[in-house]
């Protein structure tokens, strides 16, 4: 009989389970945990989009990504952001002070090979040290386009755009030898003209034209067979006045296009601009584009 109750008296008993808030010691060592908040329901309170309630553990922070532009080398890297108005200006200024250097040196050498008539003799009558300083033009911007070490780290940067700027001045005053002196100017003064509006007009515009490399890229293959056609006019027919002018003013028109595209990347706040560390690749882009101008303006102010 004692059995009996005591079974039904074990049988009757419920066991009470801990409620949500009970504390409750585990088997293993007991860890200090903060407090959980509980809502109306009590249960924990649900972040947004999922996750925990907690916040984001020391130590993560999340990483800037810039977007490089056009230019060899450029992408998206880990970095600073590159939107600091400072920061932009520090490097516009770097570029342009760069690009005055260069144009400085090329204006020189063109001066002289323009005004001295026995440079022009000496500048005739030796065309080897073109080709030379052609070959060195080539192959200096290759290794400066291809080189990310070579371009961003000074002072090789800055040796190598030298010898550019110099075989390139060389090459452009050979070629502005063979006009008369009036053609010259008058190419140096709608050069001047041009670039400063175009430089006024890709700061202002709304047109993105880093968005245009496909549009770019057709007109260059265009303007390259317009130029092999006019070679091969030349080779049968001989020289021409009318087509100097044309192949002059397409070749103006193109370029400038480019000077548009390339200021853009080096202004910033388009979709593809250049990163801090490109300045030379900047200088360098600019500075092309504003010589093949003037070159190309050569035919149309030149009597021979």
């Amino acid at each position: 009989e004692k059995r009996d109750q005591t079974a039904e008296q074990q049988a009757g008993q419920q066991p009470q389970l801990p409620s949500y808030t009970d504390a409750v010691k585990p088997a293993y060592p007991s860890v200090q945990y903060a407090p959980v908040a509980t809502g109306d329901s009590g249960q924990p309170p649900a972040t947004a989009g999922g996750g925990y309630a907690h916040s984001r553990p020391e130590g993560h922070d999340a990483v800037a990504i810039i977007e490089g532009g056009g230019g060899v080398g450029g992408g998206f890297e880990a970095g600073p952001s590159f939107s600091d108005p400072a920061m932009r200006r520090g490097f516009i200024t770097r570029v342009y002070a760069v690009l005055m250097l260069q144009l400085l040196v090329t204006g020189i050498v063109v001066s002289v090979f323009t005004f001295s008539e026995s440079v022009k003799k000496w500048v005739h009558t030796n065309l080897l040290f073109y080709y030379i300083s052609f070959g060195v033009f080539i192959v200096v911007y290759l290794v400066i386009m291809c080189c990310k070490s070579v371009r961003r780290r000074f002072p090789c940067n800055m040796i190598c755009l030298s010898i550019f700027t110099l075989a390139f001045s060389y090459m452009t005053g050979c070629i502005a030898s063979f006009y008369n002196t009036q053609g010259v100017l008058i190419a140096m003064g709608i050069c001047s003209i041009i670039c400063i509006a175009i430089s006024i007009f890709a700061v202002q515009t709304k047109i993105d034209f880093t968005m245009c490399s496909g549009l770019i890229l057709v007109i260059s293959l265009v303007f390259i067979l317009f130029a092999l056609a006019c070679s091969i006019s030349y080779a049968v027919v001989g020289a021409s006045r009318l087509l100097d002018c044309v192949y002059g003013g397409v070749g103006a028109l193109v370029f400038s296009i480019f000077l548009v595209y390339d200021t853009q990347q080096v202004v910033g706040g388009r979709k593809y601009e250049l990163s801090p560390e490109e300045y030379v690749s900047g200088a360098m882009q600019l500075y092309l584009d504003v010589v093949y101008i003037f070159i190309y303006l050569l035919p149309l102010g030149s009597s021979n």
